[in-house]
């Protein structure tokens, strides 16, 4: 019988963080996940954070149609998931760039909410 791998799970002070980011946005709820930690408005998820029976951390995400190829070619952190067409990853690490990593959930929020939601959200431009 095959031994069954652990997942480790994401540490509090990574999902703290992200809390602080996600949380900010009208209208998100963090809940648990059939796996790590997830983000939601309404029904839509914005954002998942899982460790991987590699041991490894992601978190998944929306991102407009001409980023997810982008994120596709870039290679490691990022990555393509292959559930959804616009959902995109990135692994996380002691090297992750957090401002980064914000702007990205942030529009993957503006993607997933409401228009009216969306609308209410500060973007970085250029």
């Amino acid at each position: 019988m095959a031994r069954k791998i652990e997942r480790p799970l994401v540490p509090e002070e990574w999902v703290l963080r992200l809390d602080a980011i996600l949380g900010r946005l009208p209208r998100v709820h963090q809940e648990s996940a059939w796996v790590g930690t997830r983000w939601r408005v309404g029904q839509a998820t914005v954002a998942h954070v899982f460790g991987g029976e590699d041991q490894l951390f992601r978190i998944t995400f929306r991102a407009e149609p001409d980023e997810v190829m982008a994120f596709g070619h870039l290679g490691e952190p990022y990555f393509t998931v292959g559930w959804s067409g616009n959902a995109v990853g990135m692994l996380l690490d002691d090297d992750t760039d957090w401002q980064e990593l914000a702007e990205l959930l942030t529009d993957s929020y503006c993607l997933q909410a409401p228009q009216h939601l969306a609308a209410q959200v500060d973007r970085p431009t250029g």
